[in-house]
């Protein structure tokens, strides 16, 4: 498929099993699987309002192994912004995000421009072994922003999405894509059999 300047591509790593995939369809979909089913690596678009036009939110979820350097490292050069997630029951997961963080600094160059949301997902659950302020205070170690979300409950899952967004300067992106119509308008285009994503 060729690729699409007006795509905005977002970029979902961590450790396997914190969530990713759970986000994404939570966002994309609306969906919620109890089952762990292993990604290797998945591709999501949802339309958006881009610099006052429509584009293409592109959302690549990665696999959790880090048996694929080479895609890893392509998703991150073809990437304009990126989610790392780990699981508030898992310190480890956490850690694993360390060398990931260190490849996009490497790849990207000044990450300051670069939009990033840490994410501690699986916030629904009593066994944390982290607290929130703890992934507040590596954020701020790495200047990114910080959220905690579950996919399970769908806590903050649209919140990080647009989070994601309002972080990008260098153009304006919302996931309101029909936020100027009118209601008669809005009416007219179902009567159309016109759909909008909201």
């Amino acid at each position: 498929m060729p690729e699409q300047s007006n795509d905005y591509r977002v970029v979902v790593f961590g450790a396997a099993g914190v969530g990713k995939s759970s986000l994404v369809l939570r966002f994309v979909r609306g969906t919620f699987r109890e089952t762990y089913v292993p990604t290797i690596e998945d591709t999501y678009r949802q339309v958006i309002s881009c610099d006052k036009s429509i584009c293409t939110l592109q959302i690549t979820d990665t696999t959790g192994s880090h048996q694929f350097p080479a895609m890893q490292r392509l998703s991150i050069s073809k990437g304009h912004a990126f989610i790392l997630v780990y699981s508030v029951t898992s310190r480890q997961s956490m850690e694993d995000l360390q060398p990931i963080f260190e490849q996009i600094c490497q790849i990207k160059g000044d990450i300051q421009k670069i939009p990033i949301m840490l994410v501690g997902n699986k916030s629904d659950e009593a066994q944390r072994e982290l607290d929130a302020s703890e992934g507040q205070a590596l954020a701020s170690k790495w200047k990114c922003s910080f959220m905690e979300t579950s996919a399970k409950m769908n806590y903050n899952v649209q919140e990080l999405f647009q989070e994601l967004l309002n972080l990008e300067k260098r153009r304006t992106v919302s996931l309101q894509v029909d936020g100027k119509k009118s209601k008669q308008q809005k009416k007219k285009d179902k009567l159309q059999g016109k759909c909008s994503v909201m």
